[in-house]
């Protein structure tokens, strides 16, 4: 085996042949303006069936059938973020706790006092929560 062969034969440019690359890009191609035209027409057909007629009563506003009255805008207690928060939380842990009960046979001990841990960390959390009123309304 001659390595000036092996080296010679690795050196030679690839000839890329133009119909080639264009059909394989093709699909893409015509993915692509399938794509933009139907978006395009998605956005630009409300416009051109619309029938905008605005009057007084289409401009009022409407609020269960009476007129809207006091503030839009009103402050909220930082007590119902919290307990979103929790919820949150305690959510993922029932979403990692379904994997790990699956799976613990065959994640073993450590893989039960892993989660152990995690457990008891959540607890301390919720427990300290508790503890300082934010789940009192």
């Amino acid at each position: 085996m001659d390595i000036t062969k092996i080296n010679a034969d690795f050196l030679q440019p690839t000839i890329f042949n133009a119909e080639t690359i264009s059909a394989q890009y093709l699909p893409i191609l015509v993915f692509l303006i399938v794509a933009l035209g139907l978006s395009f027409v998605i956005v630009f057909i409300p416009f051109v069936i619309n029938k905008m007629r605005p009057d007084k009563h289409k401009n009022s506003q409407y609020e269960c059938g009476f007129e809207g009255e006091g503030e839009v805008r009103n402050k909220f207690n930082v007590k119902f973020y919290l307990v979103a928060i929790l919820f949150i939380i305690f959510d993922l842990e029932i979403a990692f706790l379904f994997p790990w009960a699956v799976s613990l046979k065959t994640i073993g001990e450590f893989g039960f006092w892993s989660m152990m841990v995690f457990l008891a960390v959540l607890t301390i959390g919720f427990v300290y929560e508790w503890k300082r009123g934010a789940l009192e309304w």
